[in-house]
């Protein structure tokens, strides 16, 4: 009798089998069926002619893409298989996702990469500047693709002057190498330029095989011509970049990086023309100033209004020296007259007399004032001699005190009296005996 198992039961064991089985494999296909909810993971199922897996791919692995997915692209997806058991459906979890074919692409273009930086095709010392503002540019490239129509829309945009030449290439295919390579000899040889370019869109590693291949680089390498790469989108690198004496991220940035701004720059020449014809306006006027300046001396007109002129001014210079001289020869006439008036003996006499009188007035004022000043000058000293005698001293409370000997010494320090001495003072009006009982050093006010 065999064992009877529920569905989970079931679905459980089989998914323990499989998910032991099959740890960790890879599955190529084209995708198909591709969803992308608002959670971020990506749900979409990996086919083949005769049979399809359903895959997911969670939103922590989906930043490790390298493009985005979809419908169509042939890819190798690396993870493991499991069974979900609500629906009893397997499924693929999916670790990665590569394009078919990116990892034989992969390696061959990492071995070229080493090979030509070996041989110091990659060096900056050996890259060439661009030009500033290039007036023949060449582009190489497909003429079906939108790469050329974003080049040619910058330079629309920007308004720029110069002459773009189309060199129209494959870009992808098995002949595209060849014909990149050809084309870069051919330019430099026959149709020279300031600027070569090469752009194409994006893709994948191997649409992009043809700016990978050896003999483009080596192209690039010996052109004369400075080379100007646009080719795919910013995360895109190939060899042709690297040798390429500047790399854009895409056709586009090629165009901005070549084609200046013309618009503010005939702004700029706008401004500058101006100024320029103001400029020249004001060196005309004042070269036709300096013009009219030199020849006026040979105008006859103007000798004979600067004859006139002279002899105005000579004319002018006659009446003020005459003038001047005649102020001068009656002030020096007047003053011999005052000097003779004051030399005249009448005159002499005249100022004798008064100085005369005057001596005898002041004469008379000093004997009628000799005795009251005399008086008035006693009076003061008698004042003065008074405020200074001793009398006045002892009248305004003060005492002299002097010793009882013959000799009558002042005493002025307590310490030229002795104890018991007998002292005579004297006072404003009569004297005192007195005897020293104390003698003290300091005063006793």
């Amino acid at each position: 009798m065999s064992l009877v198992q529920t569905v989970s039961q079931l679905t459980a064991a089989m998914k323990f089998l499989v998910e032991r089985q099959y740890r960790f494999i890879a599955v190529q296909g084209e995708i198909s069926n591709l969803r992308l909810p608002a959670s971020g993971h990506r749900y979409f199922t990996v086919k083949d002619e005769s049979a399809q897996l359903k895959a997911v791919l969670l939103k922590p692995q989906a930043r490790y893409l390298s493009g985005p997915l979809r419908d169509g692209d042939q890819v190798i997806c690396r993870g493991r298989i499991t069974i979900y058991e609500p629906r009893g459906d397997y499924q693929m979890l999916v670790d990665t996702v590569e394009a078919a074919g990116d990892g034989a692409w992969r390696r061959r273009f990492e071995l070229l990469k080493q090979k030509l930086a070996a041989e110091g095709l990659f060096a900056e010392e050996r890259k060439r500047p661009i030009p500033v503002y290039p007036e023949k540019i060449v582009v190489v490239t497909s003429t079906s693709g939108a790469a050329l129509h974003d080049f040619l829309a910058i330079k629309r945009e920007r308004q720029a002057n110069a002459h773009v030449l189309i060199y129209p290439v494959s870009v992808q295919g098995a002949a595209a190498a060849r014909q990149l390579s050809e084309a870069i000899d051919r330019i430099n040889a026959e149709i020279g330029g300031d600027a070569l370019v090469l752009c194409r869109g994006g893709g994948s590693l191997e649409d992009l095989s043809a700016f990978n291949e050896e003999i483009v680089a080596r192209a690039i390498a010996r052109s004369r011509i400075p080379v100007v790469t646009g080719v795919g989108h910013e995360i895109d690198f190939t060899i042709a970049d690297f040798c390429a004496d500047r790399r854009a991220p895409t056709p586009t940035g090629a165009a901005e990086l070549l084609f200046a701004d013309c618009r503010e720059l005939r702004i700029i020449l706008a401004q500058k023309h101006r100024a320029m014809i103001a400029h020249m306006r004001r060196v005309l006027a004042h070269g036709g100033q300096r013009l009219l300046q030199a020849s006026r001396p040979l105008s006859p007109e103007h000798r004979l209004r600067e004859a006139w002129l002279k002899l105005a001014l000579s004319e002018e210079r006659l009446r003020r020296a005459m003038t001047d001289r005649l102020g001068a020869d009656s002030r020096l006439l007047l003053a011999l007259e005052a000097r003779l008036r004051l030399a005249s003996p009448q005159a002499r006499l005249q100022r004798q007399g008064q100085r005369l009188q005057h001596a005898a007035g002041r004469l008379a004022t000093i004997v009628r004032d000799f005795p009251q000043n005399h008086m008035d000058k006693l009076a003061r000293q008698t004042a003065l001699l008074h405020s200074h005698s001793p009398l006045a001293t002892l009248q305004r409370g003060y005492a002299i005190v002097r010793k009882t000997t013959p000799e009558a010494a002042l005493i002025r320090d307590s310490h030229e009296a002795e104890a018991h001495e007998e002292l005579e003072i004297l006072l404003r009006r009569g004297s005192l005996r007195a005897r020293v009982t104390e003698r003290r050093d300091d005063p006793a006010w």
